[in-house]
């Protein structure tokens, strides 16, 4: 039996005034993820209904793979510094440090107007070299995503918000803050490191070309989403599938080493709308050749929801239906092979929000001896009338595999 999730990341949305009332995924032409929502069974899925825990792409890939929160979360970095390989010991610290665009005093774009990896990682090395004497250590990552590391002797006890969550807000109003006492020498140091990194990169020569160019400039960095290395079963263990999980981002790519699957390394895997969709579709069907299970991760439908932009957001959609789903689909049917496929974004990115909310997203679990759920069309309202009901997302994995409660 081989088994298949697709995640369209942020993928689901709200009625848009500007779609007529319609959503992204009801707009978007799509017939794959159609033909699913009829042949399938659907629902919807609280992938992170715990307010303890943020409702991003961390805690709700670990919650509808089917990993407790209470035990398994402890920050989205240290996920994924295990993507780059970086090595921690049980009392240092990571963070996601973003390559961001400042004016003025406020944060204007999250991601530095998409920069590239490679000027992103001279940046960084940069920012090494003259940081790293305080402390910090910074690792270069993917495209605006970067992680830097605090050895021993720093709390985790932090509190610091996600530089998406605040765009066109004052920096001023926004730094770390401690959540216990003894946070509070971190929360000040991490303030220090961000406001150096301004002073720095203001005059870089990277960022002037870019400006030059009509580019926004990354003349900032900004620190969140940090935490200790996480303890978590493999999946072998959890549930006996061997397997890949394929995505462009650290983040997942973390929860496969951590969770012992594979992450294999895509050539244009870029994270956005010109990602290499076909190089991921041949790397999941070459997982599962190899094993019995393939988790394919599409970022662009959050970007675009980040973005506020709706055009970018049903191209996203139509991308994965054609690119992604259309071609899997048809090859595990010519494979003669037992499978299940289910389908699902991780949580809602709303254009109207340019965040992640906790709505509970439509999910697609398709298994041809299965009888389908006969709904029109793959949607946050037809999902909501579909069989499978309102889950919690560690119940995901259940039914995908035919787990009985």
């Amino acid at each position: 039996m081989k088994y298949v999730i697709i995640i369209g990341d942020g993928m689901s949305d709200m009625p848009l005034k500007q779609l007529k009332g319609k959503t992204p995924l009801q707009a978007a032409k799509k017939p794959a993820l159609n033909k699913l929502a009829k042949t399938g069974r659907c629902g919807l899925l609280k992938t992170v209904s715990d307010e303890r825990f943020p409702a991003g792409s961390d805690a709700a890939h670990l919650s509808l793979l089917g990993y407790d929160l209470s035990k398994s979360y402890s920050g989205r970095a240290p996920i994924e510094a295990a993507s780059m390989g970086i090595n921690m010991g049980p009392n240092d610290v990571a963070f996601r440090c973003n390559l961001i665009t400042e004016k003025d005093g406020a944060i204007i774009d999250f991601n530095a107007g998409h920069i590239n990896s490679e000027e992103g990682a001279k940046i960084i090395r940069r920012l090494q070299k003259e940081l790293g004497q305080m402390g910090a250590e910074f690792h270069p990552g993917v495209g605006y995503r970067h992680i830097m590391v605090l050895r021993s002797k720093w709390s985790d006890a932090i509190q610091c918000k996600p530089p998406h969550d605040i765009v066109g807000k004052q920096i001023k109003d926004n730094w770390p803050t401690a959540t216990k006492p003894e946070g509070a020498k971190t929360s000040q140091f991490l303030r220090q490191i961000m406001e150096r990194s301004n002073e720095i990169l203001k005059d870089d020569p990277i960022n002037a070309a870019r400006t030059k160019a009509g580019k926004k400039p990354a003349n900032m960095i900004w620190l969140w989403g940090s935490g200790k290395k996480p303890n978590l079963q493999s999946f072998k263990q959890k549930y006996g599938l061997t397997g890949s999980i394929i995505s462009a981002v650290d983040l997942l790519k973390g929860i496969g080493r951590l969770t012992e699957l594979s992450v294999p390394d895509v050539p244009g895997a870029t994270g956005y709308l010109d990602t290499n969709y076909e190089g991921k579709v041949e790397a999941a069907l070459s997982a599962l050749e190899k094993g019995n299970f393939a988790c394919v991760h599409i970022e662009a439908p959050d970007e675009a929801g980040h973005e506020g932009d709706v055009k970018k957001k049903i191209k996203a959609i139509e991308d994965l239906d054609a690119k992604v789903v259309a071609p899997i689909l048809f090859a595990l049917e010519k494979s003669g092979e037992e499978f299940a496929i289910g389908i699902l974004p991780d949580h809602a990115t709303p254009i109207p929000l340019k965040t992640h909310n906790r709505d509970p997203v439509p999910f697609i679990i398709y298994n041809p001896k299965t009888k389908g759920d006969n709904l029109p069309e793959y949607s946050e309202e037809a999902c909501a009338k579909g069989s499978l009901g309102l889950r919690e997302g560690r119940d995901f994995m259940r039914i995908l595999l035919g787990i009985k409660d």
